[in-house]
């Protein structure tokens, strides 16, 4: 009866918790926060804690983060890694969207990765009712990058669905609501950026931060043919020990990120290749669909549709497919008798 009365205060929430970035969606308004999933923690001299920055202030201190600061990102490949801070870090997201009423006590639709253990997935739900949640629906995450695609999940046919994350690649088949096969590629955008971090290492005898990485990528990177672009990086020479500057061609970064592109497209054919006939046809009429930020990669696309042989689309927004999915799942009820779990 309790949390029937607070159910009246409420304004319920999809989030999606992403190895890079959180977001946010409430109950008739849409996208209303998406920020970094990253905490900074200062240790204090008797052992206390102390959450001194969070999102995209916690972000700007990776790399350069003062003496007994932590910077901590808690959440990777959708599973929680540190439970205190990112019970701090959700506790932060429902103050930003209701304020400190305690009386806001929501309903919240959580996508989960398929192969979370149910551990992992305790964790998670416990995390979110200790930051003010009076209930979680979980939906698999494929399913909710689906939904947010436009697709019509529950229907008979198969259809393949390849979210391409932060932190993993998810690739599967959905037919009646269900995830029916399944597989994950782990590493995601975040193993490209450690690639090009590495070969810089390597090649220029430089170190950059992530961040920085993350940026050539997106100016530089291709899962096909290289650009003619080239950009300075600036770092830290490893050599000498001081700040210096290089030169950064992009047939190089397509060098780096070319095993994580290779071993997604591998995971698609091999997921194909185990599907009943039945479900192989419907794929072959069907296409694939690409969700997730690094779905975006330059021609990733075209050389997923070269290398299958089969037609590939692109969804809209496609960083947001997951939380609009879930988004989705909160507002239509018989979408969560029917994909809820």
């Amino acid at each position: 009866m309790f949390s029937t009365v607070l159910g009246l205060f409420s304004q319920d929430l999809a989030v999606d918790p992403g190895t890079a970035n959180t977001r946010v969606w409430l109950r008739g308004r849409g996208l209303v926060a998406e920020e970094p999933t990253v905490v900074a923690v200062q240790n204090g001299r008797q052992g206390r804690r102390e959450v001194t920055a969070i999102g995209a202030k916690a972000r700007e201190m990776l790399g350069r983060a003062p003496q007994r600061v932590e910077v901590v990102e808690p959440i990777q490949s959708g599973r929680i890694r540190n439970y205190e801070v990112a019970e701090a870090f959700l506790l932060h997201l429902f103050r930003t969207i209701h304020g400190r009423n305690r009386m806001m006590r929501p309903r919240m639709v959580i996508p989960v990765p398929v192969s979370a253990s149910q551990m992992e997935i305790r964790a998670l739900r416990d995390s979110c009712q200790s930051a003010g949640a009076r209930d979680v629906i979980r939906v698999a995450r494929p399913i909710a990058a689906a939904l947010g695609a436009g697709i019509s999940v529950c229907a008979p046919q198969g259809q393949m669905v390849v979210d391409l994350g932060a932190g993993s690649t998810e690739i599967a088949v959905i037919s009646h609501g269900k995830v029916t096969a399944f597989r994950e590629v782990p590493g995601g955008g975040r193993a490209m950026d450690n690639a090009i971090i590495d070969m810089l290492r390597v090649d220029h005898e430089l170190l950059i931060g992530r961040q920085l990485a993350e940026q050539i990528k997106a100016e530089l990177g291709s899962a096909g043919t290289a650009k003619a672009d080239v950009r300075i990086a600036k770092g830290r020479c490893l050599r000498r020990g001081i700040p210096r500057a290089a030169k950064v061609r992009a047939d190089e970064v397509c060098r780096a990120i070319s095993p994580g592109v290779d071993a997604v497209v591998l995971a698609v054919r091999d997921l194909l290749s185990s599907l009943p006939p039945g479900q192989a046809s419907d794929i072959l009429t069907r296409g694939i669909v690409l969700t997730g930020g690094c779905s975006q990669l330059h021609e990733f696309d075209r050389v997923l549709s070269r290398r299958t042989g089969l037609p590939v689309m692109m969804t809209p927004e496609p960083s947001l497919a997951v939380v609009r999915g879930a988004g989705r799942v909160l507002e239509e009820h018989a979408l969560q008798q029917v994909v809820g779990c």
